[in-house]
């Protein structure tokens, strides 16, 4: 089989939400994130249903979800001069204050607080510019229901987790240390991924972007490729968000994700 025509069948498959148990061991030793997920890829229709998310058929990224990649690498770099040409960029792109506020608080989850913190200061300042040039920004939508608490917050992080990797998440990692395991679920993916005012493709994409500018989270990144065609995403606009990286914010950032994507292709290639 040509290398084109397997290509094909790899970004077909991984549009269908198809994960075989093959290509799961292989992300098992890969990623601490999702190490030990088992079973099939959760069906993109119904995990975009659950999340919220609209299942987007192009294979292209629209000026939007490009915007977010950028916004997202340079706040997780520390790159302020960058972060605020991509917040520019952005909110010119049609992302609204509260899009750009939800991606600069996930980044606390990737790059910490410090870094979290000093981007949202950056967004203040662009949005604040822009007013006094007479740009009325649009606010946008704060989260539609309430987050949970406690063992409800737990639970729903939990549900949004196997949804999000296509199966239950669990291993000798998380034995090993498990209030990282709860604080993934009850944080990460309770506290932000509760938060519907910004799609699950959105915060994968945002991400993608974020573990990018991150050396040596390259595990992570390949896991988070798998799951960004699980909530609908395709090979061509992963692809294509290795270009954005390449052409707005740094070549080294471009060529780990590139090579994230070609290692999770590789895997469901060699699982057919």
């Amino acid at each position: 089989m040509s290398n084109t025509m397997r290509t094909k069948r790899v970004e077909q498959s991984a549009r269908m939400g198809v994960l075989t148990v093959a290509s799961t061991l292989a992300l098992m030793l890969a990623s601490p994130l999702s190490h030990a997920a088992t079973g099939a890829a959760t069906n993109k229709a119904s995990s975009n249903a659950a999340s919220g998310s609209t299942s987007n058929p192009s294979e292209v990224l629209n000026a939007r979800q490009q915007a977010i990649v950028p916004i997202a690498a340079a706040g997780a770099a520390g790159d302020m001069v960058r972060l605020n040409k991509a917040l520019e960029q952005g909110l010119d792109a049609g992302l609204t204050i509260n899009d750009g506020k939800e991606i600069l608080v996930q980044l606390y989850a990737y790059a910490g607080f410090p870094r979290s913190l000093n981007a949202l200061g950056e967004l203040m300042k662009v949005v604040d510019a822009r007013k006094q040039r007479g740009i009325q920004d649009a606010p946008g939508a704060l989260p539609s229901r309430p987050i949970p608490k406690g063992d409800a917050l737990l639970a729903a992080g939990t549900a949004n987790q196997t949804k999000l990797s296509g199966g239950p998440v669990k291993g000798a990692l998380f034995d090993f240390a498990p209030a990282a395991d709860e604080y993934l679920k009850t944080h990460l993916f309770g506290d932000i991924f509760e938060r519907d005012n910004l799609d699950w493709q959105s915060r994968e994409l945002a991400t993608l972007g974020m573990l990018s500018a991150l050396p040596g989270a390259d595990s992570q990144l390949q896991a988070h490729m798998r799951i960004s065609m699980n909530v609908g995403l395709t090979a061509a606009q992963l692809r294509q968000l290795g270009q954005v990286l390449a052409e707005r914010v740094d070549a080294d950032h471009a060529r780990r994700a590139n090579q994230a994507l070609d290692r999770h292709l590789a895997t469901l290639s060699g699982a057919k």
